[in-house]
Parts: structure tokens; sequence; C-alpha cells
């Protein structure tokens, strides 16, 4: 065992006496050690549930015959960091996340590990330290919140954002934004819809990371806590086994998630996380591969803010595994993997019914013939783009219109709520990249401006930052490369005409050749934004958007 070299042994004598402070008996430092990555924090309405969940994996784990033992990772709220400073701190947090679970792991000598994450950024984190450790690991999150309901509609957080902009526009009074404000986050858990959170922990069951309801039981259903109970008995089987992270995410297991990702139409950020996790595992994820993908796979969920079904509905039409299910049908995914069940991905999906046909659209029915999410290119993106393909209104899949030119996220807020922006137009949000922000913002407050203004059907929004996943509308983000490094969004001039065409993976900027390079000729860097602390080494170290920003030691 691995903890043996911190229980056994007489050179191992001042260690036990640290485990007698503790107040460790002797019979818990003959069984194995078992880490439980704790997020509960008292600032995320989706950890703040965690401490009860935690506390049902400590069971688990005492119960299979393992000795737990609990230490913390942070987490920041997305929606509280969203359109300040502080959206600067949310991305740049994975990696802490896995830099500082890979010390407490590596430091301590866990025999294994129980990881309870949550939100955005904190469920990838945990997975890339996941990879690295390379112990026996098993996922379960917090789970979701349940919606809200508003004049007898269910409601979202993204329905939040929107009002905003609703009131801006003079649709809304402030006393129905009040209503909103109060009731469309009615519990704890990570935000109702297919947002980045929900996206990845239901993208950890089709990893084979997570047992099965870990990305859909609410987080108010007492059907967690025995999941989380279970999770800490499962890691004990998979100790004994010997079963790995890097055995469980294999290439093919990042197929099987990037097929699923396009049926479940998750959040643009999965085109992040998962390129960053895999690197951790060994394996190359190339973005493009997503259209491949996409070309094959039919979007069968349209949860919020694609549709008016959350992610409730979805767990009780059967959740990750019934889309699996469905995927499989059509010999979609590889079934002969090995999950966190002990069992392959093909023994954990038979027999999982589709209960709700409106909820996961059947093979014969979908949404649409091709996957949620499209990686777009073209000189205005000569590496990538993304856009969440199945949360764009169908005029919107391809449109032609004049740029409109912000340097920073609060200037575009500022022109879109004072009326600036018009019918046709393409805002162009450029700066806010991986470096140049730095920390790669989203950008939730300008799409649910237009949103809420009444133009989602005919503005579009292009930025090198990146989108919540309760954006919605065509909403380009991760341009790469980013105007900070003299990619061709920094190169956009007022008026100049943009071109989207989704349906074709196209993104092209409307102007010559000659034009393009007179202007790179011109073109200088900017000063940093950020000159001192995290942000500033993030700056130095943070690779592009479409290699899921990772860090790497120039």
């Amino acid at each position: 065992m691995r903890s043996d070299a911190v229980t056994k042994g007489m050179q191992q004598a001042p260690h036990r006496s640290l485990f007698n402070a503790l107040g460790l008996t002797q019979e818990e430092l003959d069984r194995p050690l078992v880490g439980i990555v704790s997020s509960y924090n008292e600032i995320v309405p989706g950890h703040m549930n965690l401490d009860k969940i935690v506390e049902a994996v400590k069971t688990g784990v005492a119960m299979a015959g393992g000795t737990p033992i609990v230490f913390p990772a942070i987490a920041v709220c997305d929606g509280i960091a969203m359109g300040h400073v502080g959206m600067k701190y949310s991305l740049v947090t994975r990696d802490l996340i896995a830099d500082s679970t890979e010390a407490m792991a590596m430091a301590h000598q866990f025999d294994a590990l129980v990881m309870v994450p949550n939100c955005d950024k904190n469920v990838p984190g945990l997975l890339m330290a996941a990879a690295r450790i390379n112990v026996p690991t098993v996922f379960v999150s917090g789970g979701p919140m349940l919606a809200g309901h508003v004049k007898g509609q269910k409601r979202s957080l993204s329905s939040m954002f929107e009002a905003v902009g609703a009131h801006a526009a003079g649709t809304m009074t402030e006393e129905d934004v009040r209503e909103f404000e109060e009731k469309v986050c009615p519990t704890c858990g990570s935000c109702s819809g297919m947002y980045t959170a929900n996206s990845m922990n239901c993208l950890t069951e089709a990893l084979g990371m997570g047992l099965r309801g870990n990305g859909t039981i609410p987080a108010v259903y007492s059907e967690r806590i025995k999941l989380a109970k279970h999770a800490g008995m499962q890691v004990m089987e998979l100790l004994k086994k010997n079963i790995r992270p890097r055995d469980i995410m294999t290439e093919k297991a990042f197929l099987n998630a990037l097929t699923v990702d396009m049926a479940l139409g998750c959040s643009t950020n999965s085109m992040l996380h998962l390129p960053a996790i895999a690197h951790e595992a060994g394996v190359d994820l190339n973005m493009e591969v997503a259209n491949e993908m996409s070309a094959k796979t039919p979007n069968l969920c349209h949860l919020a803010p694609a549709g008016p079904t959350y992610m409730e509905d979805l767990n009780e039409a059967g959740g990750v595994y019934a889309v699996m299910n469905e995927l499989n049908k059509k010999g979609l995914l590889y079934t002969d993997l090995m999950t966190v069940t002990g069992k392959t991905v093909g023994e954990n999906i038979e027999g999982c019914v589709n209960r709700n046909p409106e909820v996961i659209r059947p093979m014969d029915n979908p949404y649409s013939e091709i996957g949620g999410i499209a990686v777009l290119k073209g000189n205005l993106a000569p590496d990538t783009g993304v856009v969440k393909r199945s949360a764009v209104v169908p005029e919107m899949m391809v449109h032609e219109g004049p740029a409109r030119v912000f340097d920073c996220e609060e200037d575009a807020i500022a022109a879109i709520t004072g009326g600036k922006i018009v019918a046709g137009d393409v805002v162009v949000i450029r700066y806010e990249g991986p470096k140049g922000g730095p920390g790669m913002r989203e950008m939730l407050n300008p799409t649910s401006a237009i949103a809420g203004m009444g133009l989602g059907s005919t503005v579009a929004l292009i930025t090198d930052g990146r989108f919540s996943g309760a954006s919605r509308g065509a909403s380009i983000g991760h341009v790469s490369p980013e105007a900070a490094v003299g990619g061709p969004i920094a190169l956009v001039e007022e008026g100049d005409r943009i071109l989207i065409d989704i349906p074709n993976n196209k993104l092209e900027l409307l102007v010559s050749d000659e034009e393009l390079a007179a202007r790179k000729a011109k073109w200088q860097p900017r000063e940093p934004k950020v000159t001192t602390g995290y942000l500033a080494r993030y700056a130095k170290m943070v690779t592009s958007g479409n290699r899921g920003a990772i860090l790497e030691i120039k």
C-alpha cells in the first residue's frame, strides 16, 4: 500500500506519532488511507451541502474497511464572480485545484481518493488531479439544484440574467426582476440547467469516473446521500482490483464523453475542460475531432438554456445512462471500456430505459441529426472557435453583419444596455482570452443582455473569451489565436463584415488577405492588464483556448 510509506516500519515512528495526534487508532492505520477531497464552502450554492455528502462518503469508506481522511479544495461561484474582476479568477482556479489536490495526495500518500466537487472549475480541476495522481478514485458530486418556479413556469439562473436585460429594455418591471431574484435558485446545488457544472458532472459519468446518477440526482434528494455512501464503498473495490483513473480515462473514453456531450447539448466550456483533462491522462485530444463526433451524433436533449427542461427532468427520464443507451442503439459508443463501477460501459447502460421521450429524444426523433456543439474555423479563427449550436435559433445559423468592436466585456455591456447595438450587428469582444484577460472571462452578462433586450435572434457575439453554459444564441467563444498574441480577432475594425456559417463550421472576416497583412504589420502587443500575483504567473504560462488553456513552462 502507498500509505505504508507513512504508517509502517521504524523509520515511520515520527509519522505515526502525528497520526496519534489526530486521534487515529492503530486499527485505522492498519487500513487503507482514503483521501476525501471536500469542496465544501459557504459561498457557493452548489457546495453548501457538500459537508453532508462528505460525511456519507466517510461512512461508505469505513463500512468497506477503509480509513477516510478529509482535506479541502477551493471553488469559485461563477455566478457571483460574473461581470467583474472576479471572473478573471474562475478558470484559473482549475489549475490551482488540480495542483493543490496533487500536493495533498502525494505529500500524505493516500491509497485511494474520493473527489467531492460540484461547480464549474472544481469538477475538471479534480479530474485533472485524478489523472495525475492515478490512484483508485471515484467522483461523487453535490448534485444539481431544483428549478425555480416563476409565474407558473420553471426557471433557472439564465432566466435571471436575461431578466436584467429585459429590465434594461423596458419590458420587465423592477418588481418582476425581484420575483425572479427570489425564486429562480430555490435550493442548494449546481444551477439547474445544462450549464458547465452539470455538463461536467454528467460527462464524469460518461468518462466512467462517476457512479450512475452523479450528474443528475438533485442535491436535495436523499438518493444523493445514498449515492455518496456507495461511492465510498466503491472506491475500496477499485483499490482491491487496482483500477486507476488512467485505466478508465483512455482515448476512447474521451471520445465517448464527446459523443455524450453532443447528445446532451453541454456547455461550450467542455471544449476547454475535456482536452485539459485528457492532457493530464496522457491523451492528445484535438478539439477538431468534435465536428467529426458531431456529424454522426444526434442532439437528443434541449435542457435550459436551450429549452424548457431541467436537470431534475433529465434525472426522471433516466439520466446520463439512458442517453448513452439511446446512443448505443446506433453503435455510437465504445462499450468495452472499464469504469469506476468495476463494470464496462456496456454493462452499466444495459436496460437503462428512456422514460420520457420529450426530455431525451429517441434516436429516430432527435432535435437535430448533428450534435449540440460546433467547432468553427476561418480567417477570423485560424485555430478554432466554439459555439453551442443547440442553443442557436435557426435564423442565426448563418449570419452576416457589421462588427461592433470592444476591447473588454464592460464596454460591450454598456453599449448593449445603452441601446447602441442593433439588429444585424456582430459584437466582437477581444483581449479577454486566457492571456489577454487574463483568465478568459465568461460572457454571460453580454449574451443575457442581448437576449433580454430581444436581440437574441438578430445579433451575434464573438470573443476570445468564453461563455457560461447559461449563455444562448449565436455566441462564439474560444476564438484562437486570441487578440493578446496577435490573432486575427485583434485586427477587426469597426464596421468590418463578418460571416458566421455554423452549418459549414465557418467563421470569416470579410476583409482581403492584403488588408489583414497590412493591419498585422501595424499591430503592437498590449501591456499586460495584470503584472503581479497569480494572474500574472498564469498569463505567462497559459496556452490558447483551442488547447484547453492548459499551463506550460515555456
